[in-house]
């Protein structure tokens, strides 16, 4: 959770792979604007391919030469989010404070809430589902590299830590089983957080064997 903030990773899985080729892109956007568009009126369930690609006024094949299914473009639609939630746990300088969350942390948890059905239905309770496990890893890794950076303890234990209470606490907020507003979750997730990097992870003191 320190140094400069980088850019996320690319699409999620699932997504054909297309060499960077910008029209294979702007196709891939328009498909993932049209599902977006989708599930504001409707659940991810109930959304039809036939529906979709009406909406995106493309062909049923163009999709599928894109997406194996609903949930690889949901997912690929939701990556944003994990990009969002990476950047808003490192957006920060100097000494962290504990009352004082960064303003990106905030904005992330307010812009969930639009979309809230959609990330409902990739993100199980508990932090399971396809948008939850892409979330946990590409937060497990920035945590891991951020804390071997600045050689910190335990980077593999903190940086699992980090990522399994982040993901299952937006899960489970996402869900309704944590009641907090955006303000007030950015700011105990924050202070939570803190407190994994901070705890005293050094070698476990030698005890001498009994004679």
């Amino acid at each position: 959770m320190s140094g400069p903030p980088e850019t996320g990773t690319g699409g999620a899985p699932g997504a054909a792979g297309t060499g960077g080729d910008p029209r294979a892109e702007r196709t891939r956007d328009r498909l993932r604007r049209a599902l977006l568009d989708e599930c504001r009126k409707r659940p991810l369930a109930g959304v039809s391919v036939a529906g979709l690609v009406r909406r995106a006024g493309l062909g049923r094949a163009t999709f599928y030469l894109h997406y194996p299914d609903l949930d690889a473009l949901a997912v690929d639609a939701c990556a944003e989010i994990v990009r969002d939630a990476v950047e808003a746990l490192h957006a920060w300088r100097g000494v962290p404070d504990p009352a004082a969350p960064p303003a990106s942390l905030t904005d992330f948890f307010t812009g969930v809430v639009p979309h809230a059905a959609l990330y409902r239905a990739l993100l199980r309770e508990g932090g399971g589902g396809p948008l939850g496990d892409l979330l946990h890893r590409e937060l497990r890794e920035r945590s891991r590299r951020e804390r071997e950076l600045v050689g910190a303890a335990a980077p593999d234990l903190v940086a699992s830590a980090v990522a399994a209470a982040f993901t299952g606490l937006l899960a489970d907020w996402l869900h309704g089983s944590v009641d907090s507003g955006p303000e007030d979750m950015a700011a105990r997730v924050w202070r939570l957080l803190l407190a994994l990097h901070t705890t005293p992870l050094g070698p476990p003191p030698r005890t001498t064997p009994p004679e």
